[in-house]
């Protein structure tokens, strides 16, 4: 990997859901031993995890609690760790480049820097993609980011305080039925329940008006029909709108207009309907897909390139010609991580890379506290299982525990665990401010 005698240096850009498990990885089994130099990059100080970014937006959990701080846990698993944006590659240096470091008020921390690289990760995930609806970049809240799912926080708690006062509905409108969309929309009402526990009391669930719109026939269009239809009438039974085959054209300050003239009224627009990676990788001189994905090799190295691999939302892979793109979900993020993991140090003691294999084990969907629908196993042994209730609540929850246990370990996994048991009993229920 480096012809000199220095460690290689192996840069992950990127520490979510994949990114972060790769360097925890590589970190204890490359890293400990001084075999290679690993060093995550990141624009944020601290990782929360993605699926759980409508939780934060809603306050159901909060973010500085429930947050890794990547310093920290560089020390521990022997990784290194550099804040900042990736705004260009040098390939031909072996380099990548960081944007200034600003504060809140634009103030520069750190100026512009470039960091060397003997293998380039790229996992800087995917962002919202408004499909270039006029209206919606002005007028719609995103929840793609940690600082995105906080001011919406702090936006929805000041129309709840409003509404409240105002002894008057409050309206939100979601654009987009995958999953972020739909555990939204149950997320909120459970938010306005623990509200009217706390202080609230002209504010209630059956003043809250949640419209889930989707441009599809159905909700939930990735997964079963089974799944969508379970989710769809719980949802209803919550006192959801759903809108199925409504595509938007146009988003404005507190409405949304239809393409068949009909418009939707709102104190509050989100916009969650599909993804694309940053526009920046369209820039990079690597191949890209119309969604700027970058195209990846099954090794997971970008098509063409021998020292740049990607992996996660921002990847592209096709398993074999004509079939479907691996979907960007957390489960694939973590499954390219796992073959990282084994090929970085088979690269390095000169071994043949092993492939990617995606296995797709089923998806599960929150409904808050009212209740989980999913499907497991998916394409897994011919045969798909439909689940819902406790036991796909209890499986919901316990795909992040299996997350916390990838960067922790279970011990440390058990002991926040009981940590977040007894927060439960000395701090509110939902984050008020």
């Amino acid at each position: 990997m480096n012809p000199t005698s220095c460690p290689p240096r192996i840069v992950i850009v990127g520490g979510g859901a994949g990114g972060l498990p790769l360097a925890t990885r590589l970190g204890k089994r490359l890293g400990s031993s001084g075999r290679a130099r690993i060093t995550l990059v990141d624009s944020n100080s601290v990782h929360v995890w993605k699926p759980r970014f409508h939780e934060v937006a809603t306050g159901t959990i909060d973010s500085d609690l429930d947050a890794l701080d990547y310093r920290g846990h560089a020390r521990v698993n022997h990784y290194g760790f550099e804040p900042g944006t990736l705004s260009g590659v040098d390939r031909e240096r072996g380099e990548i480049i960081l944007a200034p470091l600003l504060d809140r008020e634009n103030r520069e921390i750190l100026p512009e820097r470039r960091l060397g690289y003997d293998q380039l990760v790229l996992a800087i995930g995917s962002q919202g993609n408004d499909f270039n609806t006029p209206g919606v970049r002005e007028h719609c809240m995103f929840i793609d980011t940690r600082e995105q799912a906080d001011r919406f926080h702090e936006r929805f708690l000041n129309l709840c305080l409003a509404a409240n006062y105002a002894d008057k509905p409050l309206s939100i409108a979601i654009v987009g039925a995958g999953a972020t969309g739909v555990e939204l929309a149950a997320e909120l009402h459970h938010a306005v329940a623990v509200l009217h526990r706390y202080g609230h009391r002209q504010l209630n669930r059956k003043r809250l008006h949640v419209h889930l719109i989707e441009a599809g026939p159905r909700i939930l269009p990735p997964l079963p029909e089974q799944v969508s239809s379970a989710a769809h009438q719980r949802l209803e039974a919550l006192g959801v709108t759903v809108h199925t085959s409504s595509q938007i054209a146009e988003a404005r300050l507190d409405r949304l207009l239809a393409v068949d003239g009909s418009e939707i009224i709102a104190d509050m627009l989100v916009w969650a309907a599909g993804i694309k990676a940053p526009a920046l990788l369209a820039t990079l001189g690597l191949e890209t897909n119309r969604l700027n994905q970058l195209v990846v090799e099954p090794t997971l190295q970008v098509k063409g390139e021998g020292a740049v691999w990607a992996m996660g939302d921002c990847a592209s892979f096709i398993p074999e010609p004509g079939a479907r793109p691996v979907p960007p979900r957390a489960q694939a993020a973590q499954q390219m991580a796992h073959l990282l993991g084994v090929n970085f140090p088979r690269l390095l003691a000169g071994k043949p890379l092993r492939t990617f294999r995606y296995r797709d084990r089923g998806s599960l969907v929150s409904l808050s506290t009212f209740s989980s629908v999913g499907n497991l196993m998916g394409n897994l042994g011919g045969g798909q299982w439909f689940i819902q209730g406790w036991l796909a609540r209890t499986m919901y929850i316990g795909l992040y525990r299996l997350h916390q246990a990838a960067l922790y370990g279970w011990p440390r996994t058990l002991l926040l665990l009981v940590a977040g048991r007894f927060n439960r009993l000395v701090r509110p229920r939902l984050k008020l401010h």
